[in-house]
């Protein structure tokens, strides 16, 4: 009984989490998957969940990831983003390039300071290049200790939010004095599909009938994907079974993006999103106070170089490819900070044109991120074995 109760608050909290945020500024100020993380990080370590539970939280957290993945790369309109302004995605090429080259660097400067460093660097450029699902991702795919996965979300997190404040107030001042003014927007962008990606936080009218039910074929879709992904995981040898589970799950999520009736599916993003806020939910419920309370000063090293290291890296790239100020800003965004934190830093720079191509370099970010991130984390730890 006392599982089964535990299973239902971890699947249904993240609904009230949400209905906070939306009703009250200071919680949507803070964010749902901060508090997930706290509420988790409070009910783990006050001893009131049942001593067997393990096993059922690390059950959740990976078929969460694999629910989730889907349902977020089904609402990627690739089509269209290739047929964009050529300068996002040369930006997005940019950005991808600068956090490998910092992170990668990083971890050889640190690699013998923090614990299995090599996940640590495939986490890293999973999560700068798309956001936390791509952490999440690659934390089930590398089985990254959810001690250390917690306290590189935490300082992630913190260095983040000082990231935004810089280039929502002194960003776009400081780097236009280097790069190429943003020109005045001819471009007509569809109302529809900016409407469509105009709040990735907004879950209201996703019980409407015309939303409901096709969110639950393309829900069946996701879980199909996951149990393909399950079957290819038992046909490799077992020590790469995640690995080609999170693999195969991103390359069928993406080509049910191509498919027009999935990738037109309302509110796929959102429910991908309740589904990693469960997965933060558990994954806080796992971690130990005591083992994450004292700050781990390489691993905030880590995070920091990475993240502010990725940005001037990726300036000085746009300046040699002729990127404007605004395209920059916005791409650094949406694939340091992922998708959801795009709209503010538009509305910030004054300038709702961009929005689109933030939106969609971000998401895109989530694919890229698996790949590379767990590539290149096996790839360190094969020039180090």
């Amino acid at each position: 009984m006392m599982i089964l109760t535990a299973i239902l608050f971890y699947l249904l909290l993240p609904a009230f989490i949400i209905f906070l945020c939306q009703q009250y500024p200071v919680f949507d100020k803070i964010g749902a998957v901060i508090i997930c993380y706290l509420i988790g990080m409070t009910i783990g370590n006050i001893n009131i969940l049942p001593q067997d539970i393990l096993p059922i939280q690390e059950t959740i957290t990976q078929i969460s990831i694999g629910l989730a993945l889907p349902l977020l790369l089904f609402s990627l309109d690739i089509r269209q983003w290739i047929t964009m302004a050529g300068s996002a995605m040369i930006s997005m090429v940019l950005a991808t390039i600068s956090v490998t080259l910092i992170s990668g660097s990083v971890y050889w400067i640190l690699m013998d300071q923090i614990h299995e460093s090599w996940k640590v660097a495939g986490m890293a450029i999973g999560a700068y290049t798309g956001g936390t699902p791509n952490i999440a991702a690659i934390k089930t795919a590398l089985a990254i200790d959810p001690n250390i996965f917690i306290q590189f979300h935490t300082y992630d997190i913190l260095i983040s939010a000082i990231y935004l404040i810089f280039v929502m107030t002194v960003g776009q001042k400081i780097f236009s004095r280097f790069l190429p003014r943003t020109p005045a927007i001819t471009r007509n962008i569809d109302p529809e599909n900016t409407k469509t990606h105009d709040n990735l936080s907004s879950y209201e009218g996703i019980f409407k009938t015309q939303v409901f039910f096709p969110l639950v074929k393309v829900s069946g879709l996701s879980l199909l994907i996951l149990l393909t992904a399950a079957g290819v995981a038992k046909a490799v040898p077992k020590e790469y079974g995640a690995v080609a589970a999170i693999i195969t799950i991103t390359t069928l999520g993406l080509a049910g993006a191509f498919i027009p009736k999935i990738q037109k599916t309302k509110k796929s993003f959102q429910a991908g999103m309740y589904i990693i806020l469960v997965f933060c939910l558990v994954v806080g419920s796992m971690a130990r106070i005591d083992k994450i309370i004292s700050i781990n000063i390489p691993l905030f090293q880590f995070v920091t170089m990475s993240i502010f290291g990725s940005l001037f890296l990726h300036a000085l790239l746009c300046r040699f490819f002729k990127i404007d100020t605004d395209t920059f800003l916005i791409v650094s965004t949406a694939t340091i900070c992922s998708p959801p934190l795009v709209p503010p830093v538009a509305a910030a720079l004054k300038n709702k044109e961009i929005l689109l191509s933030g939106l969609t370099t971000g998401i895109i970010g989530y694919a890229i991120g698996n790949y590379l991130g767990i590539f290149l984390a096996y790839f360190f730890h094969s020039m180090t074995i």
